[in-house]
Order: structure tokens, then sequence, then C-alpha cells
């Protein structure tokens, strides 16, 4: 794969990772979110600080002179947030489709994951 397509592949990833994360600080206390975190029997306390954590992770993915292991930390951070959804809603609501919308954010972070790497480390990852 070309690197030009591999930087339009993480900045368009990447992109819409932010495009999703970002503005949610600033609804982090509206009552939907608290209605939301309710329904799927998280405390307030958590669901702050999981909102706050996930703003924070957004910004580490997109500001691009951020050392690589922050980065890193910022993948795994999301990554748990986003496994965590995924679970959250099958034991509440069961497999319904609306359930399986933290998997699509899962799968746009896990683009951009390796999509990075290819990008910071060509030579590793073609062997």
């Amino acid at each position: 794969m070309s690197t030009k397509i591999l930087k339009i592949s993480y900045w368009v990833s990447t992109g819409l990772l932010a495009l999703f994360i970002l503005p949610g600080i600033f609804f982090i206390n509206s009552p939907l979110a608290k209605e939301g975190a309710t329904h799927l029997l998280i405390p307030g306390w958590l669901a702050t600080t999981v909102g706050i954590g996930s703003f924070l992770g957004g910004l580490i993915l997109i500001i691009p002179m951020l050392p690589p292991w922050l980065k890193e930390w910022g993948y795994v951070g999301l990554g748990i947030v986003y496994l965590s959804a995924l679970i959250g809603h099958l034991a509440i609501d069961g497999p319904i489709p609306m359930s399986f919308a933290p998997l699509l954010n899962l799968i746009v972070l896990l683009i951009s994951y390796f999509t990075y790497h290819k990008l910071k480390y060509p030579k590793v990852i073609a062997k």
C-alpha cells in the first residue's frame, strides 16, 4: 500500500474518531448522557471519568507531535472504552442492532491504529 493511501486512511479514520469523541465533552452532564449511563447501570462518577478520559484520548490521537508511547496509551484507553461499551450494551439490552454501535467506533479505531503503525514503523510492519 502506498504511503499516500496510508496517510489518507490514517487521517480520515483519526478525523472520524475526533468527530465522534471530542464534541462529547460538551454533553458530558446532559440529561441524555445521564439517562444513558443510568440505563447501563454506570455510576455518574464513572461516566464523567470515562467522558473526560475519552476526550483526552481523542486529543492525544489528533495532535501529531506527541510521543508514540502516549498515542499507544490513547489507543488502548479508547479501545477499552469501546469494548466495555459493547459488553455493557449487550449485557443490558441484548443483541439488538444498537448494541453493536460501539463496534463501529472500535473498527475505526483499529484502522487508525494500524495505519498509524504502518506510517510510523514501515520496515517493522513489512516483515
